[in-house]
């Protein structure tokens, strides 16, 4: 019996419909979808699970640490503990510029506030100018701008800017957090690609100003399509992320990747449409059954060293 372990937290629809579609699609190669259980984790304790599917770690320290112990004792975990830990938006937006994937001009902020034991007047801060060159910064971003953290989602502390006034006003209010300014494009189509396994890309038109999905079939032109696809495919390729969002603003036939770091996505049936939760539902039992039947793909870890010149 291969065993699949689900890690979730407030999710509604997308848990057991997951759980009996892999039990259902499953079955002949002995294959076991359930919800993760734990009580306390033995140091060297072998893993029951072939598979886990991370949902909910990125607010548990308990079960990042649990997971990456999880692998270290053979569980192919999605997406990888280890990665999604170090990972940052202003990092991975650097990484695929590199690649040649098109992203927004972003600046990176020093925070605003810090923990009661930094010495902000003295020397724990030696390394910042300051004041910061506002001026510089927003020559070289533009206006209007999207003031947002350097890492998190869900729309959580997200600022269009349209001066610098409004600027300084979202940012004295941001602290602790470490944020991003990020040029706005403002865009004629906007689509998040669901990816299932790194290369398998699935485009959804999205408005993100009702922060709603569309069924809108043919939604981009052929060859706009095949490039969101193909850039999909690279940001994936390159930062390991077998289930993820990949959102792309469209100006001028010009396809911006604003998002991608999402390696726990929205699935909920009434925010991504029974159209699309069925597929969602379907691409991720057979992606987690492929896993703990044929074991982890050569192409597990994220590619960005190799990719970008590095060794």
């Amino acid at each position: 019996m291969k065993r699949v372990g689900l890690m979730c937290g407030r999710e509604y629809a997308f848990p057991p419909a997951f759980i009996e579609k892999v039990n259902e699609l499953g079955a002949g190669d002995g294959v076991v979808a359930e919800f993760v259980k734990l009580g306390g984790t033995y140091m060297g304790e072998a893993s029951r699970y072939a598979v886990i599917v991370d949902r909910i770690s990125h607010e548990v320290d308990y079960y990042r640490a649990f997971l990456k112990h999880a692998m270290l004792n053979g569980t192919y975990v999605i997406n990888n503990p280890f990665w999604w830990t170090a990972d940052d938006k202003f990092f991975n937006y650097s990484v695929v510029q590199k690649l040649g994937v098109t992203v927004p001009k972003t600046v990176l902020l020093p925070q605003k506030g810090y923990p009661w034991d930094v010495d902000i007047q003295q020397e724990s801060l030696r390394n910042l100018d300051y004041p910061l060159d506002w001026d510089a910064i927003l020559e070289f971003i533009g206006l209007p701008a999207i003031l947002k953290p350097f890492s998190g989602g869900g729309w959580k502390h997200v600022y269009k800017i349209h001066n610098k006034e409004e600027l300084w006003a979202a940012y004295d209010g941001t602290a602790p957090y470490c944020m991003t300014l990020q040029e706005f494009i403002d865009f004629d189509h906007y689509v998040r690609c669901f990816t299932f396994g790194k290369s398998d890309i699935m485009p959804v038109a999205y408005d993100p100003k009702e922060r709603k999905y569309l069924v809108i079939h043919d939604y981009l032109a052929p060859e706009l399509g095949k490039r969101v696809v193909r850039d999909a495919q690279t940001i994936n390729d390159a930062l390991g992320y077998e289930m993820n969002t990949v959102e792309f603003a469209i100006k001028d036939g010009v396809p911006y990747a604003i998002d991608f770091l999402n390696p726990a996505p929205d699935f909920e049936r009434d925010r991504i449409t029974p159209f699309y939760f069925d597929i969602v539902v379907e691409k991720m039992a057979r992606l987690v059954i492929d896993r703990a039947v044929n074991g982890a793909p050569s192409n597990s870890w994220p590619k960005w060293p190799s990719m970008v010149g590095l060794k």
